[in-house]
């Protein structure tokens, strides 16, 4: 302990301690239990300072932290919160509610569980009406796709709850899934009585690597950064995922440990994830599956010819919803048009399940040991090092200063001809300022040196670029990698700028 700083941490079973000094006696102050969502955070305290009636829809993927954030923040407001039952029918769910409004109640006696929805939420107003209003009070219903079941009349009874008493009371009411295209579509975009009813909307995200590095911290796990990425591109920023990690132990045995031995957490993860999310999620899956083969990204034209799914809507609706749940990202190249936008896999367990963890026919011990010593895995970092890099393009603006500068992230495809070779850029910068950043993304264990082959691949790829494009714009080639470049005679006058780790873990 450091008494010379006045100040040090204490782990006591309640969490992280933030113990002072000062004149020789000790304050002690519970730290701060949130890693990051400084944002949603601040949407969270303006509901309840406001002046009125709040209804607030979070949305986000299975195991980001939704129900945590919600449930720590409003802990001392919380007044009623039920959660939905996967697959259970209208009748079950139901059960559950009249089931918390007996426990909340402290009631010794069952609460009759009502036949119909609008019962069921007049139930919740005679209960609610028993609490003085006077500070603000929070309502949270959890997992609403799962309490809205088919035909069950779930949203018009909620519709009937906020229109016909919430509305008027000093209240926060908060709406929370996972299934996030159904939210948007059946919540947020509602044409009956929860029709423009949302006044805030939160989509939370999976930790980034400096909030992953801040979590891993605060349960007093210390990994170097080429450890955090190599998890994180394994396990994406999940804080669920994330909480299985074991401080003694390496990057290579944690991986080995969740995903690969029989009671790993993440084994059989994947059979569960869409089906959890989507309703008929086989068409889902073999989106997946079909990107996951395409390093570079697909259009819609060449997902539907690899993948045989359908022409029609239903498979622009399946993509919204994957790119809504965060599963997949769009990426429109350089000078294309919108129908020329590419779908690119980038839910880090997605790909590195398809990529080893399903074609393992032997797991346990050493496993991933074994996998990342082959050609595979190099090749796979790359691709999974690209997606880093992709998430976390405000962090590569910051290094580059130009986070000021209106800017336009892209990718650029050329194909070869007889007279020109092609050129392929995963990712590139077209400032206001009459430049243009050209990224080279590379995962490497030590400082990268390029050679003399490689520096005339580089040249050529501008050239190429350059050609297609006919931009007057200054090219500026940037290089990421993990621990930066070897300088030599063929890496001067070609690389301008060259980041790292070290930028990406910025906040």
């Amino acid at each position: 302990m450091n008494f010379a700083s006045n100040r040090f941490l204490l782990v006591a079973k309640c969490g992280v301690l933030d113990i002072h000094l000062v004149n020789n006696k000790f304050f002690v102050m519970q730290k701060d239990i949130f890693i990051g969502r400084e944002k949603e955070r601040e949407i969270l305290q303006e509901a309840l300072d406001s002046r009125e009636a709040e209804m607030v829809a979070v949305i986000g993927r299975r195991r980001v932290g939704k129900t945590f954030l919600i449930k720590e923040f409003y802990k001392d407001r919380l007044l009623f919160d039920v959660t939905g039952v996967q697959d259970a029918p209208m009748d079950e769910q139901l059960e559950t509610f009249a089931y918390r409004i007996q426990k909340l109640s402290k009631s010794r006696l069952p609460v009759a569980v009502p036949d119909k929805w609008l019962q069921a939420f007049m139930l919740l107003i005679d209960y609610l009406e028993g609490f003085d209003f006077e500070e603000k009070k929070v309502v949270f219903f959890d997992e609403l796709s799962w309490l809205s079941t088919h035909k069950s009349g779930f949203l018009r009874a909620l519709g009937f709850f906020w229109n016909s008493w919430a509305v008027n009371q000093n209240i926060v009411v908060v709406i929370c899934g996972s299934a996030a295209s159904w939210m948007i579509q059946k919540v947020v975009n509602n044409r009956g009585g929860l029709h423009n009813r949302i006044t805030k909307r939160i989509f939370l995200q999976p930790f980034t690597l400096a909030e992953t590095k801040t979590y891993l911290e605060s349960r007093q796990l210390h990994f170097k950064h080429f450890q955090i990425v190599q998890l994180y591109m394994s396990l994406g920023g999940v804080p669920h995922y994330l909480k299985e990690i074991k401080g003694n132990k390496s990057a290579v045995q944690n991986i080995d440990d969740i995903c690969f031995s029989p009671a790993g957490l993440l084994k059989n993860e994947f059979d569960r994830l869409y089906p959890s999310l989507f309703d008929n999620a086989d068409n889902h899956i073999i989106a997946i599956r079909t990107l996951a083969q395409s390093r570079q990204g697909m259009t819609r034209g060449q997902l539907v010819a690899a993948s045989g799914l359908p022409e029609g809507g239903s498979t622009s609706r399946l993509l919204e919803e994957l790119e809504q749940s965060g599963f997949i990202s769009v990426y429109y190249p350089f000078g294309k048009k919108k129908k020329d936008m590419l779908y690119r896999l980038t839910d880090e367990y997605s790909l590195f399940y398809l990529h080893f963890m399903e074609r393992q026919k032997q797991d346990g011990a050493g496993t991933w040991k074994h996998l990342s010593q082959t050609q595979a895995y190099k090749i796979w970092c790359g691709y999974a090092y690209e997606n880093v890099c992709f998430k976390h393009l405000p962090q590569i603006k910051k290094a580059l200063s130009i986070g000021g500068v209106y800017s336009m992230s892209s990718s650029f495809y050329k194909k070869g001809t007889a007279d020109m070779p092609g050129a392929q850029i995963d990712l590139l910068i077209d400032r206001n300022d009459q430049i243009i950043n050209i990224f080279e993304i590379k995962f490497y264990n030590k400082p990268f040196t390029i050679s003399k082959a490689y520096a005339e691949q580089l040249r050529n790829k501008l050239d190429v670029f350059e050609e297609s494009t006919k931009t007057q714009k200054q090219l500026f080639l940037t290089l990421i990698t993990t621990f930066g470049l070897k300088h030599n005679k063929h890496s001067l006058g070609l690389v301008q700028q060259v980041l790292t780790l070290e930028d990406l873990f910025e906040k």
